[in-house]
């Protein structure tokens, strides 16, 4: 027996009392199907509803040949009428979002005539797939236009044309149908066939966010928020763009330029700092002239000044030149030797040395978890 899907009814209800048909134990739990009910099954893209069944929680809410089947955490009992509890803040925020996908995949197909090829409604952003590029330019026009739709307070249509009708709308749907079909009207913004829930009228989604636009296979990946996801999201951003702006000394929307601003002094500080750590690498090369093989410990360094002071003294040091940089238990290492074949040192320093690391035959970085004196016992061996 098909179940009576009360959600279909009146998108609204929160709470419905239903008759337990059958309970049977399932993978994660109980599998209740009831004569009706309130929840949501997964699909059309949309997620489930979540909620409580009498004592028992509704843990998923799928749909196989009619009949709406509950997973939930405990038995309830065959016969017995159970009230029906859904998260109704979950349901609202997913209805929003639907909806809000509505809009804008309505309004890319009339000004781009592309078609919805993905759509996904994650735990954090809601991402949609076009057949062809929408730029970031273009984005912002039609972000516009959303949510002037919204402002708009357009009243939400639900429509089961026959056949013959049905062959005459200009609907959108990635398949062709027939049968019982469900269309979704948003005045002459949208119409799709949908089978998922949506808000009464345009105004409830509140606010959609057009977060980001980038090339996906032969066209463009999406990401958008609505209602009170996209309003968290904004508060989250502006909170961020506070700290900023306290730390730059800047008002907040100068954020950016003082950001830039930091970025080159500190471009032109590190550039410095390379010079002079040049400069130092060189006098210290002159010292190590001709020594033959040099091993050589210093304090932490980024790798590219340990790959720069490796180099500079295996030039003059007319042998193998190592360099550890850090502290014991935990180096960063370059080892290199002029025209030199170091692979199988190497290979040995690694595995003495509880370290990974190489690169060419004449020069290799890596680390290792080993004392001062462990490494210097292994190049004393060698």
């Amino acid at each position: 027996m098909a179940t009576g899907k009360l959600y279909y009814v009146n998108q609204y209800l929160t709470e419905e009392t239903a008759c337990v048909i059958s309970c049977a134990p399932a993978k994660g739990g109980f599998a209740v199907i009831l004569d009706r009910t309130i929840f949501y099954p997964t699909g059309g893209g949309q997620p489930c509803d979540l909620g409580t069944l009498g004592n028992a929680n509704v843990l998923d809410v799928s749909e196989h040949d009619g009949e709406i089947v509950h997973l939930c955490n405990a038995a309830v009992t065959v016969g017995e009428t159970v009230t029906c509890k859904i998260d109704w803040e979950r349901r609202f925020m997913l209805m929003q979002q639907h909806s809000g996908e509505h809009l804008v995949s309505g309004i890319v197909h009339r000004r781009f005539g592309y078609e919805n090829v993905g759509f996904h409604m994650g735990s954090e952003v809601i991402t949609i797939d076009f057949s062809g590029e929408v730029s970031a330019q273009e984005l912002k026009s039609v972000e516009s236009e959303v949510n002037h739709a919204i402002y708009q307070n357009i009243r939400t249509e639900f429509l089961y044309p026959d056949a013959e009708t049905l062959h005459t709308l200009p609907y959108r749907s990635k398949n062709e149908l027939s049968g019982w079909v469900r269309l979704v009207k948003f005045g002459d913004i949208d119409l799709c066939a949908c089978c998922g829930l949506h808000v009464a009228a345009t105004g409830e989604i509140g606010l959609v966010k057009l977060i980001s636009t980038t090339k996906f296979h032969d066209g463009s990946r999406i990401e958008l928020l609505c209602g009170k996801r996209a309003f968290d999201y904004l508060n989250t951003v502006a909170e961020q763009n506070r700290k900023v702006s306290g730390l730059f000394s800047a008002k907040p929307f100068t954020t950016a330029a003082a950001a830039r601003r930091v970025s080159d002094e500190l471009a032109a500080a590190q550039y410095r700092i390379t010079e002079l750590e040049n400069q130092l690498f060189t006098y210290k090369a002159e010292h190590y002239a001709g020594c033959g093989d040099v091993l050589i410990f210093e304090k932490p360094m980024s790798p590219d000044a340990l790959r720069r002071l490796t180099d500079a003294v295996m030039q003059k040091c007319g042998g193998r030149c190592a360099v550890f940089s850090g502290e014991d238990g935990n180096y960063k290492y370059a080892i290199g030797l002029v025209n030199g074949d170091l692979r199988d040192t190497v290979k040995s320093l690694n595995a003495t040395l509880h370290g990974r690391g190489g690169g060419k035959p004449f020069f290799a970085q890596g680390s290792v978890a080993a004392s001062c004196e462990e490494i210097t016992s292994f190049f004393e061996n060698l």
